[in-house]
């Protein structure tokens, strides 16, 4: 694993605990002397700040202008964090990656199987994806009551809900599905179960 990094995404609806749990993961990793990244999708760079914008007026762009940001977004995330962090042997465990854009945009009409396609082209496959699991109306409680957010353009419930199937229709080796309707303990509980058969 020393030369070779590994690639854990994180997804889920919002309010899935994703955060959270990269947090406590990182933490253990770390204690067990692993070299861990932890990053975000989107990014805090020039496509990934313009993503942001749209969680107040999605409807600034086409669906195909806002699929071709993420595109543009996770090329420079793989560039400049993901694939030069892998090169060093290093664990990356990021909040959101392709299969949120399969998702999401699938949601609002495009084919979620050639955004996955799309996105392979350059973007490594992740090792393991973390996918927790809760029903839509819980995600919305915890971003409105426990995170005290309004819910922005991309969360709104009938929205989440067509995200939610898409991620259920979701296939491949890699991806665990977590229940994430427990609190944060028993769900990182669940994971380290997942994880550990990758080190």
């Amino acid at each position: 694993m020393a030369e070779k990094g590994v690639l854990i995404a994180f997804e889920g609806i919002d309010g899935t605990g994703k955060t959270t749990q990269i947090e406590l993961l990182a933490e253990v990793l770390r204690r067990r002397g692993l070299s861990v990244v932890t990053t975000r999708e989107p990014t805090d760079g020039q496509y990934g700040r313009k993503i942001r914008a749209l969680y107040k007026n999605r409807q600034s762009v086409t669906p195909a202008e806002e699929l071709v940001l993420f595109l543009d977004d996770r090329r420079e995330h793989v560039a400049q964090v993901i694939a030069p962090a892998l090169a060093c042997g290093r664990v990356v465990l990021t909040d959101r990656y392709y299969y949120s854009t399969a998702a999401y945009q699938g949601a609002a009409g495009h084919d979620p199987q050639k955004i996955i396609a799309a996105n392979e082209l350059f973007a490594p496959v992740p090792d393991m994806v973390i996918m927790l699991e809760a029903p839509v109306s819980l995600g919305v409680h915890r971003v409105q009551k426990l995170r005290g957010e309004t819910l922005n353009d991309f969360e709104q419930e009938g929205a989440l809900a067509r995200v939610a199937r898409i991620f259920a229709e979701l296939k491949g080796a890699n991806i665990h599905r977590i229940d994430g309707t427990g609190d944060a303990a028993a769900v990182h509980a669940l994971i380290m179960q997942a994880v550990a058969e990758l080190f």
